[in-house]
Parts: C-alpha cells; sequence; structure tokens
C-alpha cells in the first residue's frame, strides 16, 4: 500500500530526514534481470514509483526471488516533473493480465494470470516487468512495504483518523466491531479496517479505497504539527518506517526528500485503475482491465500530462478512489 509512504518521509519528514536514518533501510535489486539496461534518472524531472505491499509474505523470503508470496497492495506512483503533485493508481490485485516468462522476456506472451501471481512466480523483478508490460510505464523505482509492520508507524504517531463508511463486523480475530462515522484507530485497528472487503458490495475496491483514505490520514497526521515539533515522536516514526519497507538500491531518500519537500496530502490524487468487469478464466474469478480507459490513463503518465487527464476526465484532485 504506500507509495504514500515515500511521501510520508518526504513532505512529513522531509527536512528533517537524516542520512544516518535513511541507510537503515533494507534494500533490494529489482532491475537487476531486466534486460535492455535503463536510463538514467533525473530528479528534476517526473518519477514512476511502484508501491507494494504485504502482510502475508514469508518474511525470510528474498523480494528479489522467486517466492510463496503475493502483493496484497499494487500501486503505481507518478510524481509530476513539476514536483507539486503525486498520483497514485491502485491496481486490482485480481486484474487479468500477461505475465512475462521472465524478467528478461519480451512483454509479447501468451502467459496470463492475476497481476500478483508474478511475485510469487519471479519476486520482485517480474512483477516490475509485468506492471511495466501492462503500463508502458517505465518504473524508476521501487517500494515494498511490509503492513505487519506499519502498525508500529501508525501507534508512532499516535493512532490516526478514519471514517468508516458502514457497520461491519472484522472477519479477523478479535471480531471487532467498526461503527459507522469518524474512528479513531490504533495500528491494529486501521489494519484490520484496511483488511476488509467482503463484507462490501464493491469488495476489493472497497478495500483499495479504505487503503487509500488511510494513507491521506496517515500521511497529514506525520506531516502534522504534533509529529514534526516532537522530537521523540518523529525519531519513533521515522525508525518504525525505516523497519516496515524495501526500497530498491538506487532508492536515495534524502536527495528524494529534498526534491519533493512541498508534497502534502491535498497535493495527491487516487486513482484506480479502470476495468471492465469480472470473469471467470480457468476456474478462477479475475478481474478485466478496461482497455481503452487504460491505454488512456497509462499513457497520460508516461507523457507526464496527469493533470491534463484529471481535468478531461473530471477528476477532483485528492479524492480517493475517483
Amino acid at each position: 500500500m504506500l507509495g504514500v509512504l515515500l511521501l510520508l518521509l518526504l513532505g512529513g519528514g522531509g527536512l528533517l530526514w537524516y542520512r544516518g536514518v535513511a541507510s537503515n533501510v533494507a534494500r533490494t535489486d529489482p532491475f537487476s534481470a531486466i534486460s535492455g539496461g535503463r536510463p538514467p534518472i533525473s530528479l528534476n524531472g517526473a518519477l514512476n514509483i511502484l508501491v507494494v505491499g504485504s502482510d502475508s509474505r514469508d518474511p525470510d523470503a528474498p523480494m528479489d526471488k522467486a517466492s510463496q508470496w503475493r502483493a496484497d497492495t499494487i500501486i503505481m506512483m507518478h510524481i509530476a516533473a513539476s514536483h507539486d503533485h503525486a498520483y497514485l493508481v491502485s491496481i486490482p490485485r485480481d486484474l487479468w493480465v500477461p505475465v512475462p516468462e521472465n524478467p528478461s522476456a519480451s512483454c509479447a506472451t501468451e502467459r496470463r494470470a492475476k497481476i500478483n501471481a508474478a511475485f510469487a512466480w519471479g519476486g520482485l523483478p517480474l512483477a516490475v516487468r509485468t506492471v511495466e508490460c501492462f503500463t508502458d510505464v517505465r518504473v524508476d523505482h521501487v517500494l515494498s512495504i511490509d503492513f505487519a509492520g506499519f502498525k508500529q508507524v501508525v501507534d508512532a504517531l499516535g493512532g490516526v483518523d478514519l471514517r468508516v463508511d458502514q457497520t461491519i463486523t472484522s472477519i479477523h480475530k478479535p471480531y471487532r466491531v467498526f461503527t459507522a462515522g469518524p474512528m479513531h484507530m490504533t495500528g491494529e485497528e486501521a489494519l484490520d479496517w484496511i483488511r476488509q472487503r467482503k463484507q462490501f458490495p464493491d469488495g476489493d475496491f472497497a478495500r483499495m479505497r479504505h487503503q487509500q483514505e488511510f494513507l491521506r490520514a496517515l500521511m497529514d497526521k506525520a506531516a502534522s504539527n504534533g509529529t514534526l515539533a516532537n522530537p521523540l515522536k518523529l525519531k519513533a516514526f521515522l525508525e518504525s518506517v525505516t523497519k516496515a519497507v524495501t526500497v530498491d538500491k538506487t532508492f536515495q531518500l534524502p536527495d528524494l526528500a529534498w526534491q519533493f519537500k512541498g508534497l502534502r496530502g491535498e497535493n495527491l490524487t487516487f486513482l484506480t485503475n479502470p476495468t471492465a468487469g469480472s470473469d471467470t478464466i480457468d476456474g478462477e474469478s479475475v478481474l478485466l482491465s478496461d482497455r481503452d480507459k487504460a491505454v488512456n490513463l497509462y499513457g497520460a503518465m508516461r507523457a507526464d500530462k496527469m493533470a491534463e487527464w484529471s481535468a478531461a476526465n473530471g477528476v477532483p484532485a485528492g479524492k480517493p478512489g475517483s
């Protein structure tokens, strides 16, 4: 879940993010297995960051190799070259897409699967290649989040305030009740809330929408004076973040923090990959992408024209789940 996590670091802790803390972040190398070379990344241009999250992965499974974990959250985050806005596109984990045979294989493949299968079959390298083939957008950086560890991030901030859109009972122990209306949540409660999907008419789309709302609330809390003005709270927040994330080897947090220090919650637009309904393929229930709308969306991302795309499609800035 959390392309916004980068923005938590940049917008919330930005200028106070010091190299000593940044050096503690775990690293992975998802790009070396992708053939053809990758052009250098310019901090002065637009950036595309693939954000993946899981709270069920084997913690000992290397993320740059094939393993038995699948991503619960997939987000393509586009930071405009103007550095004043970010667009986060949630990609449903059950989306039916072409999956190359390996990270260096051609995108022209007959193999199809749910997009999160790429993570299990080939780790982050195959996941990056699959997302790039599907979107035709180059991934500049990868940010992987362990949501089990993210509970400590929320608690370090003193919890977050979320709005529960309908009263439900969690399907997970201890089966807590979420009552419709505003609710202050601990890390444990927030993680439980954003896992729920079966109780909602729109299922996984509700889960993605709640994740987006959670990310905005978390970022706003991290950027608040209550965090920035409290050295102990800020230190606990930053240290908990480093334990919950893994980034690629070229991801330079201090430099990015300086470049994008102006980003805040109101500068984010949340979107979801356009879909054309569901189907059953090879006994699996899958989601189908709306090809024309997706081509239009990712074409705008590739050209750094997301502001124009949003205006043309009536997407209000900052509204989760648009």
